[in-house]
């Protein structure tokens, strides 16, 4: 039987990933391109609709070419993409104005005039506060660039703009799958449907919203142009992908309730995993997103520069050091061995990691601070606060979790990202929540949760749930929770909870 091959492709902010497999989870070539980001003015980014395909055909022809597989044997191929972002395109599927990034906060205005008029009802619906996602930027564009919105036949994610052009779509054929749809402010995630409630009640026209699919299912086949694009066999199956945060949870193996999902990169993102759909209407904190499996969701919440935080301590406060090959030398190995020298608890100091702004709960007028410091304190104790206050704040949002769903019971939590790499961190993190911290033997997630996506399309993997978790290897072993620290954390935590709620009327309250 002739090998067969899949590919996953990961379209993010700043850099669109390819990755080919085989269908043992084997990377056989990868490959990334950067994507531009324009900055026409103060508070505006946006992204050409195009470059999501140029960079995706280029990466994807790169892997095809390194690898010397005949691309027939590609069975298929899927997208995973940013979510919060939104494009347009017209009824031959060619762009309309710019992809308005997830970054871009022009929509502001309608974020606070959903969370006012409809703030309850959207977040019982869509499992998801109003924010900077696709519902106030469709608002946005509606009353601010009338034109594009007449223009607009049908709004699309990355992914779904990509793999639509690949297919030859049109925009009637346009299409999101369900993981996206909790960042729509639009939508009923329980159902898996638009919400006419919703869109009637802030004046969103339905038949500007793309068919809601699942992950797997076939959208189309690779036509000819494209193959000759990405470097594909004519013909080759399209599936219709997902979300790039649920794409990394499926690729780490996180599929059975109980698990935590720790990204510990720029920024820090903790998602859970229920079979209970339980949206966070009182605290606003938790986003609760589907899973590709179905039956599961993702509540999750997160802190726009938590890992970022480490990398500004080290710039602004160390010096970097250059070795003989002129490589520059990682500190933070260094930094992780000073930090271990401050006691837990850093003797009462306090960080709060919000320095560009709280998203969960949406507080932008938030800060970062340091609370408590004293003649005692060293930069020992101010980096382990910074570590420590990562942790505290994932244990707020597992406070409210808790409230959700009483009878949940944690079982593990599951890192990738570069603070993963730190055995301190990740010690950290399991004393303070109590749960066992599990580094993983894998660099990319997402390309892989895809390409398994892509996979489960074409029939080569039956039980998703059961392939993603064989496949989710342990790097090490687990960091296993010192349930003596885990007590003393207990009133740390409770001291940082009631900061973050003294920083928040500190940041909100209006000055004369």
């Amino acid at each position: 039987m002739t090998q067969k091959y899949l590919i996953g492709v990961d379209l993010g902010t700043s850099a669109t990933k390819a990755a080919l497999f085989d269908t043992s989870g084997k990377v056989i070539a990868d490959a990334a391109v950067e994507v531009p980001i324009q900055y026409p003015q103060p508070g505006v980014v946006v992204q050409d609709n195009e470059d999501f395909y140029t960079t995706a055909a280029q990466a994807v022809r790169t892997c095809v070419r390194e690898s010397g597989i005949d691309a027939r044997d590609v069975a298929a191929i899927a997208f995973d993409s940013q979510m919060a972002g939104v494009g347009a395109v017209d009824q031959d599927y060619n762009p309309v104005g710019k992809f308005d990034s997830w970054l871009d906060m022009r929509c502001e205005p309608y974020i606070r005039q959903l969370e006012e008029d409809h703030g309850e009802l959207i977040t019982r619906l869509t499992g998801c506060p109003p924010t900077c996602d696709h519902g106030p930027k469709i608002l946005w564009k509606k009353h601010e660039l009338p034109e594009e919105y007449a223009r607009t036949a049908v709004f699309l994610m990355p992914g779904g703009f990509v793999a639509g052009k690949m297919a030859g779509m049109k925009a009637d054929e346009g299409f999101i799958d369900y993981t996206y749809i909790h960042f729509s402010a639009l939508s009923d995630a329980l159902k898996g449907t638009w919400s006419e409630e919703i869109c009637n009640a802030v004046g969103v026209d339905m038949e500007r919203l793309p068919r809601i699919v699942a992950p797997s299912d076939v959208v189309g086949e690779v036509q000819a142009q494209a193959a000759r694009d990405f470097g594909l066999a004519e013909g080759t199956i399209i599936a219709a992908g997902c979300g790039d945060t649920a794409a990394g949870a499926l690729g780490a193996g996180i599929v059975k309730p109980g698990m935590l999902f720790d990204t510990a990169g720029t920024a820090s993102v903790l998602a859970g995993c229920t079979d209970t759909y339980a949206p966070d209407i009182e605290d606003r904190a938790l986003l609760t997103m589907r899973s590709v499996i179905p039956g599961l969701w993702h509540p999750l919440a997160y802190i726009a520069g938590g890992g970022q935080a480490l990398t500004w301590f080290r710039d602004q406060f160390f010096n970097v050091f250059r070795g003989g090959a002129g490589e520059e030398v990682d500190l933070y190995a260094e930094l992780d061995a000073m930090a271990k020298k401050a006691p837990l608890g850093a003797d009462d100091l306090y960080f709060s990691p919000h320095l560009s702004g709280r998203i969960c709960p949406a507080t932008p007028e938030m800060r970062g601070a340091w609370i408590g410091f004293s003649f005692s304190h060293t930069q020992a104790h101010f980096f382990r606060a910074i570590l420590e206050s990562v942790a505290y704040e994932y244990a707020y949002y597992l406070t409210i979790l808790k409230k959700l769903i009483p009878n949940l019971s944690l079982t593990e939590a599951r890192a990738i990202g570069g603070g993963s790499r730190s055995t301190l961190w990740n010690q950290i993190k399991a004393d303070v929540l109590g749960v066992p911290y599990v580094r993983l033997d894998r660099s990319e997630f997402g390309t892989w949760g895809s390409a398994m996506i892509a996979g489960k399309a074409v029939g080569i993997f039956d039980d998703l749930a059961t392939v993603a978790y064989e496949h989710a290897k342990p790097a090490a072993s687990a960091a296993e929770p010192d349930m003596n620290n885990n007590q003393a954390y207990q009133h740390h935590i409770g001291r940082y909870i009631d900061l973050q709620i003294a920083l928040t009327e500190v940041f909100t309250y209006k000055w004369i």
